[in-house]
């Protein structure tokens, strides 16, 4: 009897990246760093990127190309292998085949996948919109769920979980739609009512909308309209918040066999040439963290306990990473948390773990492993 010496089929990963939100070209950089720390030898790897215009494209398996170089932002139509045709994945759960379609080709099969990782930031990705897609597909993907991934794009529900489960929220008013596009006047004179109770200035931002676009730092009334309408640009919804003094400090969560444990924690220090810590601080200019942050071991324990309670209160898997601000007073106050938070290695989520004893390679495995072992489904 001959025996079978065929070696086992590597898990394969998706990973997905690029998408229709304003947090596109983050997308692409953090993918690319994923696509170089994944194992080669235990995984294989198809990369899609998914255009501005909502089409899924086989890519370039080339994270060389997804970089920012002198200022300027990758996109996902400088990767993709061709400008028509897209990548489909099956819905049917019994099938995970992912196919490509090209203008007058017969549709091809590019086979299987095991995983996804969905390296995408914002609207259409990380808010829970992928995620139910993939759900529908029957194929396990990194990260949190359909609902903790809703909640973890929409600041105010975020805020208004976090309130019913005793977490510590600051002051913050939100514009819906209709409000400013019915009666602006009386929006603008909620927001007034709001900075003479808690004094200005205040940041205007985009309800469902990360890495710092779309928010502008008000002073008073004079710049109020403009920022509103620089936010709606990214979300009809806007957030108004009141300014926290105090220490930006930032922690992550990990899920480990045992269920979720917290980083050590990183200090963002006051930016210099920048009204507060915006997109071009964190990515054009490479600002950086102190990891892990100075602020002695009882603090370090209270945010790292703070940081696993917001992680289970909106049921996130996988991974989160919880920002807050050290008060004057001594006291944190939760800003928000990021499902999907920036992963390249000079991103404070891995350096964070890096500190911690989980290097980034180990980080990036250690997800894949988790949602391998992790079945869709209600969970």
């Amino acid at each position: 009897m001959s025996e079978n010496t065929q070696s086992p089929r590597k898990p394969r990963v998706a990973v997905v990246f690029g998408g229709r939100s304003s947090e596109h070209a983050i997308s692409v950089v953090t993918a690319g760093a994923v696509l170089s720390a994944i194992d080669r030898d235990k995984y294989d790897v198809l990369p899609i990127g998914i255009t501005t215009d909502g089409r899924w494209a086989l890519t370039a398996d080339a994270p060389e190309r997804m970089a920012i170089a002198d200022r300027a932002l990758p996109n996902v139509a400088d990767l993709a292998d061709s400008e028509e045709g897209g990548v489909v994945l099956s819905v049917d759960p019994a099938n995970r085949e992912v196919v490509l379609t090209e203008p007058g080709a017969v549709p091809r099969a590019l086979g299987e996948v095991d995983v996804v990782f969905p390296m995408l930031h914002g609207p259409y990705g990380e808010d829970g919109t992928l995620q139910g897609l993939l759900e529908l597909s029957g194929v396990p993907y990194v990260g949190a769920g359909v609902l903790a991934s809703a909640v973890g794009q929409d600041k105010e529900y975020m805020k208004r979980v976090f309130v019913s489960f005793g977490l510590p929220v600051g002051p913050y008013e939100v514009i819906r739609p209709r409000e400013w596009e019915q009666n602006p006047a009386a929006a603008r004179k909620k927001i007034v009512e709001f900075a003479a109770e808690h004094g200005w200035p205040l940041f205007v931002k985009p309800a469902r909308g990360g890495s710092s676009m779309g928010i502008t730092k008000v002073d008073d009334l004079s710049g109020l309209d403009e920022a509103i309408e620089e936010a709606r640009r990214h979300d009809p919804k806007i957030l108004v918040e009141s300014l926290l003094r105090g220490r930006e400090i930032e922690c992550g969560v990990l899920e480990f066999e045992d269920g979720p444990r917290a980083s050590v924690p990183a200090e963002i220090p006051p930016v210099t040439d920048h009204d507060f810590y915006d997109f071009e601080a964190k990515y054009i200019d490479s600002a950086s963290g102190i990891v892990p942050a100075p602020i002695g071991d009882e603090a370090t324990a209270e945010i790292q306990r703070l940081a696993v309670a917001a992680y289970e209160a909106i049921s996130c898997e996988g991974l989160v990473r919880a920002d807050f601000f050290l008060t004057e007073d001594g006291d944190f106050v939760i800003n928000e948390v990021n499902t999907m938070p920036g992963f390249t290695p000079i991103s404070m989520y891995p350096r964070m773990w890096q500190e911690s004893g989980v290097s980034y390679p180990e980080l990036v495995d250690r997800l894949i492993q988790a949602a391998l072992t992790r079945s869709t489904g209600l969970r």
